[in-house]
């Protein structure tokens, strides 16, 4: 058995003036038994050498890696590769974290045999100090398991850093290399292999919104990027014989992910068409993940038993089939951009 409970990614590249404060957070966390994998990303700046000091203060829990610069993907990969402890974690490096976010996750988990242990978090805007908003905190101490009884998964955020994974059912896993969507296909991968997801609905981790991240941008060849890997996901789904048990699952998930949080995103690119492209999204979807249409999570019966957000994807998804999907996108837009209402799915 590991010596180590928990295995944490810390990806480093540059933001030396956020770096410690994130380390702090982590070798004073109130689980013992963790190892702290620090990969510099080549970066530019003195976060290097923080790193390395950190290692050299605390040598039983800080470990500091050097790379060339490849991109968070392979950084990830790095640390996942080198991971001892019986789960596994990431983190953002301008992030921090409570002294027990280690600890609850971990309990969380131990308890309930669970392979996947879920968090609350905030999003904070990094130039005002405001919270943006709380996630994650709607599922209360359950636990669930993976299977097509239940719809939870669409629900479950897609970054790495507010969950904790059993490190033997994500060893062979990998980040892809592209931009911005790959927490959303590491995540659903993952779900081919999970059996049983655990909530801590605490607000465990903080999340600071930086508007110059990668995330707010989105291109064309990002967008194709994303509807490529997102049949490479339904291959695994199809070779690890979850497909058919899990297409409703999967096909609504493209539906969200690409048709509403993409195109939304990928609307303030003014090189793109987004008329054009929403007309391409909707086929491509109709073509690769069809059952989105006649998805039974669908249903307004079952989103009116569902609440809220249930009954908005209901909303969305006619707009969707009606082929008006350009209202959702301006409303959607207004109630951000005018309203400043944060609404995540």
């Amino acid at each position: 058995m590991s010596q180590y409970k928990l295995s944490i990614i810390a990806a480093v590249y540059n933001l030396e003036n956020y770096l410690p404060r994130c380390l702090d957070a982590l070798v004073n966390q109130t689980l013992q038994e963790i190892e702290i994998l620090c990969v510099d990303d080549g970066s530019t700046d003195s976060a290097p050498q923080i790193i390395d000091e950190y290692a050299k203060k605390y040598p039983n829990k800080v470990k500091a890696f050097h790379k060339k610069n490849g991109g968070e993907f392979t950084t990830r990969n790095y640390g996942l590769e080198r991971a001892c402890g019986e789960y596994v974690t990431f983190v953002d490096t301008d992030d921090f974290v409570e002294p027990n976010w280690a600890e609850k996750l971990y309990n969380a988990a131990k308890e309930n045999n669970a392979d996947l242990a879920v968090c609350g978090f905030e999003r904070i805007d990094l130039d005002t100090g405001k919270v943006v908003s709380t996630n994650m905190t709607n599922f209360g101490n359950s636990v669930k398991e993976i299977n097509n009884e239940d719809d939870f998964m669409l629900f479950i955020n897609p970054a790495p850093w507010n969950k904790i994974y059993k490190l033997e059912k994500v060893k062979d896993l990998r980040f892809l290399n592209f931009r911005g969507f790959n927490d959303m296909i590491f995540l659903t991968s993952s779900y081919t292999k999970i059996k049983k997801v655990a909530f801590v609905p605490d607000i465990l981790y903080h999340y600071f919104l930086r508007y110059d991240s990668q995330i707010h941008n989105v291109n064309k060849q990002d967008v194709e990027n994303f509807k490529k890997y997102l049949l490479e996901l339904k291959k695994l789904y199809i070779k690890e014989n979850k497909y058919e048990e899990m297409k409703y699952i999967l096909d609504l998930m493209a539906f969200i992910h690409l048709g509403t949080s993409v195109m939304y995103r990928a609307s303030y690119d003014k090189s793109i068409n987004i008329k054009q492209m929403m007309k391409e999204t909707i086929n491509y979807l109709d073509e690769n993940f069809s059952t989105w249409k006649k998805s039974p999570y669908l249903k307004l019966g079952y989103s009116l038993k569902k609440g809220f957000t249930h009954v908005g994807l209901w909303g969305i998804s006619k707009l969707y089939k009606w082929h008006m999907p350009m209202v959702y996108i301006n409303v959607y837009r207004f109630m951000i951009d005018k309203l400043k209402i944060d609404i995540k799915w």
